[in-house]
């Protein structure tokens, strides 16, 4: 029997075989936490796909694999990364081609990381029938949603401002959720401080800290807002490493403030633990039903 792998390849590749919407056996990460280089960041686009590869050919253990999801950041069209500003050096990157030809028996199919992550979320949760949204909050902001359908899902780069001095944005522009809410944008606008001691001195009644923490969470809600009034209420899940920083009694109340039409309310926010396993499912899943569909 073949075996269905997913990867999530963000800050780092990891990569879990999956059987029955479960991590079947142990998650290989790399580069491995408290290495030199433990991240992507700096490696260039080729040496990530290598590692890709050589991380999904150790996970089969010499099986077949016949269905390969990877989930990476940015904006992911036909299988090539046609943007990712908080991984560059992946732009033009055609990762689901390269794959393919290292794995021709494979299913393999690429897309973006808060997609793959909400993809898992339904299918551990078992909501595979449901609309499930997710933010991923950190280095950049992610947007997630399951079922995926066709379009560029850059909610972490939504306008939730119109102050000309929004510039913290990794992609450039103006206004963006994820120029207020990313880390690197965080450590851009507060130089003397690092997002954590934002949140701590803010606690302890900083006004400077307090203010920023405010809008931190209005544009959390702006962001939310604007998907429910696309799309509808529902679900909305928080990960990534700075989902730690979401009050959700403030949240909630700023989201209440701008969502007003009886039609749309409802909705439902939860803020999970954040790690690789449920993203690398939905990677799986999400190639493995790409197959079945033809």
């Amino acid at each position: 029997m073949g075996r269905t792998i997913g990867v999530m390849a963000a800050e780092h590749v990891a990569v879990g075989v999956v059987e029955g919407d479960r991590i079947a056996g142990a998650v290989r990460v790399f580069p491995e936490t408290g290495s030199e280089a433990d991240s992507l960041r700096d490696m260039p686009a080729d040496e990530i796909a290598q590692s890709i590869r050589r991380q999904v050919q150790l996970a089969a253990e010499g099986g077949e694999v016949t269905a390969l999801g990877v989930g990476v950041p940015g904006v992911i069209l036909d299988g090539a990364v046609a943007e990712s500003p908080n991984l560059q050096q992946m732009k033009g990157l055609n990762l689901q081609a390269a794959l393919t030809e290292a794995f021709p028996s494979a299913a393999v199919r690429v897309l973006n990381d808060a997609d793959a992550l909400a993809a898992g979320i339904a299918a551990t949760r078992g909501e595979l029938d449901r609309l499930v949204r997710v933010w991923w909050l950190g280095t950049g902001i992610g947007y997630g949603r399951y079922p995926w359908v066709p379009g560029m899902g850059e909610g972490g780069h939504c306008v939730v401002t119109l102050d000309p001095k929004e510039r913290f944005c990794g992609c450039g522009g103006v206004g963006h959720l994820e120029g207020i809410m990313g880390h690197r944008a965080m450590r851009l606008r507060f130089l003397d401080l690092e997002p954590e001691e934002i949140f701590e001195n803010a606690g302890q009644g900083d006004e400077r800290c307090r203010s920023f923490v405010r809008l931190w969470h209005r544009a959390l809600a702006g962001g939310t807002a604007t998907s429910i009034h696309f799309d509808g209420p529902g679900k909305f899940y928080i990960s990534g490493p700075n989902a730690k920083f979401v009050d959700s009694a403030l949240l909630n109340q700023y989201l209440h403030e701008m969502v007003k039409m009886s039609p749309l309310q409802g909705s439902f926010l939860e803020v999970l633990p954040t790690t690789d396993q449920v993203a690398i499912i939905g990677a799986a899943v999400s190639a493995a039903r790409a197959a079945r569909e033809g």
